[in-house]
């Protein structure tokens, strides 16, 4: 009887010790299987943001971020808008062909509405930050000049769509990142689903 007794009790712990070690392992393992998951900044870095285009005039540009980049949202006049097609015998790749921007983007526009241009704020040359040079035929850009972005760093420049001018060290059109509109007065950077 003693050595039945001592065969079950020697099951028994052998099964505790079993499931207490299996459990110990779990224990151990949540941490570090945590530890694969990206970061909760750096989550939000790669978020997508919303942002409220409702109160940006005409002629008016904003910028934002998003995965650290700015992203300038310019509301395009229609006299801004007529300057598009006269500009395209000066531009390196006036269609988009090898730029980039989502399907939606390819357009002369390079936008899903005409008057809204959505662009990453950083040259495609080698990553400085163009800025926005509205007016047209200032003395440094000369009289043929209509509006457009210009990177002071190494003088590319880029049209009221983004595209880039021939003969100018940036190889390509300002990027157009994915973007939709949640509703009439809000843009969301950094997804293609929308519901306007």
């Amino acid at each position: 009887m003693t050595e039945n007794a001592d065969l079950h009790r020697r099951h028994f712990l052998t099964a505790a010790t079993v499931i207490a070690g299996g459990v110990g392992i779990a224990a151990a393992a949540v941490p570090f299987v945590a530890s694969f998951e990206p970061s909760a900044r750096a989550r939000a870095l790669g978020a997508p943001v919303e942002v409220d285009i409702s109160k940006v005039e005409p002629g008016a540009l904003i910028k934002v971020e998003w995965r650290g980049r700015a992203v300038m949202i310019l509301n395009r006049t229609q006299s801004m808008l007529s300057t598009l097609d006269q500009m395209a015998p000066r531009l390196a790749d006036p269609a988009s062909e090898a730029s980039q921007q989502p399907v939606y983007a390819t357009n002369e526009y390079r936008s899903i509405k005409p008057e809204l241009l959505v662009v990453e704020g950083v040259c495609t040359h080698l990553g400085c930050a163009p800025i926005p040079r509205f007016e047209v035929a200032p003395a440094d850009l000369g009289a043929d000049w209509v509006g457009g972005f210009y990177c002071p760093c190494h003088g590319s420049r880029f049209d009221l769509a983004g595209r880039v001018f021939s003969g100018v060290p940036a190889p390509t059109n300002l990027t157009v990142p994915p973007y939709a509109f949640i509703n009439e007065g809000t843009l969301l950077i950094g997804s293609d689903t929308g519901t306007a």
